[in-house]
């Protein structure tokens, strides 16, 4: 009996020793992330060659092209077409996204520019369209000017963390306006926070958005006019009825009001 019980003792111990030599450097399962057997952590990302390279960004968890694009003053549809994206609402943390115009794509980026563009000197096929980091804005392009975009209230002023704009109350259905001329380069709901969002591009440094609207008055891609009805004020995503205004420069949230003229 003592014989037997050693010899299980032993077949136990053995046993225990293969089972810590198979697991050996094993990573746990929630860590052995892998694709077609290729770790995730070797995945190279679509772009990664251009990380940290001006007029790129690297997409962070949480992020969407609409997101993308009012934070590097481009539209979310731009960036898709430069990065040939076949799928604008999918794309993945750590992707290198090309977020400022290839240089034959300038003159077409400019607010109300013709779609017929004087030719222009073709480069050599070996040589593909530089990338272009954000310029100085222009003294011109610097010098817009914007009018208030409701008539009502100041509810909040623009503070840099916790306010990107202006918060103005008024009633369901009250006008909301262009603050300058531009083109709609993006419409609808899927920015979380903003409510129904209409943003406008008026040249290669600014852009202002207008949100929480009731009803939208306008399309993508419609050339608008300064003082052009855009909208009707509502409380969509919001908890009362107001417009958040907000002036982007080169993607930058800045205060409003030292931009407003008061005619």
């Amino acid at each position: 009996m003592f014989r037997a019980e050693m010899w299980g003792l032993a077949a136990l111990v053995a046993a225990l020793a293969l089972s810590g030599c198979s697991n050996k450097g094993r990573l746990a399962p929630v860590d052995d992330h892998s694709i077609g057997g290729v770790r995730a952590a070797t995945r190279v990302m679509p772009g990664a060659e251009n990380a940290g390279k001006p007029g790129y960004y690297t997409v962070k968890p949480g992020d969407t092209l609409i997101r993308i694009g009012m934070d590097n003053g481009q539209s979310g549809r731009d960036i898709a077409r430069w990065n040939k994206l076949d799928n604008p609402n999918l794309i993945e943390t750590g992707q290198v996204l090309r977020v400022a115009p290839p240089s034959q794509d300038l003159a077409a980026a400019r607010p109300g520019a013709s779609s017929v563009t004087a030719p222009a000197v073709m480069p050599a096929a070996s040589a593909p369209a530089a990338p272009v980091a954000l310029a100085a804005p222009s003294a011109a392009e610097d010098a817009i000017s914007f009018q208030w975009p409701a008539r009502g209230n100041l509810i909040s002023g623009f503070d840099e963390s916790k306010n990107k704009g202006l918060d103005i109350g008024g009633k369901v259905g009250d006008p909301v306006l262009a603050a300058a001329d531009g083109r709609v380069v993006y419409v609808g709901a899927g920015l979380r926070g903003y409510g129904n969002l209409i943003i406008l591009k008026h040249n290669n440094t600014y852009l202002t958005a207008y949100a929480h609207n009731q009803t939208l008055l306008v399309k993508e891609d419609q050339v608008i006019k300064r003082g052009q009805k855009i909208a009707e004020m509502g409380s969509s995503d919001a908890d009362q009825v107001k417009l958040h205004f907000e002036i982007r420069r080169q993607g930058k949230p800045v205060d409003p009001a030292k931009y407003l003229s008061t005619n």
